[in-house]
């Protein structure tokens, strides 16, 4: 099944930059990429050890009512470079309009420098249920009863 997300650039965009895209037919995940400030894009956006960045896409959407999108890490920069979303996954909501920025940290030991138009984060689009919330005087009975962090074991 297909859905269409909208798409917008930001005026001040690089449109060389490829919009999101799939890297296989299987992929859960579209890549996403940094469009940087024309005063950045050639020396691109320096992320020190522990420091964390809203890296700019030049891009805003449309998601379609039901609906979010999910930022998720690459795993090659993560292991790699130790590079991450710290709110993995990031929500967007399908009424934000605003412009859409990905959040990136350096977990690594080593400055690690984003370049202009380079794949920085993955965009799984997912749909949404909204849950009804009801006060109850009791919840219902089950094995696990109130069993926390840890209480199934381990292995």
């Amino acid at each position: 099944m297909s859905v269409t997300v909208r798409i917008l650039r930001e005026d001040w965009a690089d449109p060389e930059v490829p919009l999101p895209a799939y890297a296989t037919s299987g992929s859960a995940g579209a890549d996403i990429r940094a469009n940087l400030p024309a005063d950045l894009r050639a020396s691109g956006l320096a992320l020190g050890p522990m420091e964390r960045r809203i890296v700019p896409t030049g891009l805003r959407v449309e998601i379609p009512p039901g609906h979010e999108i999910q930022m998720r890490p690459r795993s090659g920069l993560a292991l790699t470079h130790g590079i991450s979303l710290p709110n993995t996954p990031g929500t967007i909501d399908s009424d934000y309009r605003g412009p859409l920025g990905v959040l990136l940290i350096n977990y690594g030991p080593e400055p690690f420098v984003i370049r202009h138009g380079e794949r920085i984060a993955q965009m799984v689009l997912a749909p949404v249920l909204q849950a009804r919330f009801e006060p109850v005087a009791v919840l219902g009975e089950t094995a696990r009863g109130a069993g926390g962090f840890g209480s199934t074991g381990r292995g």
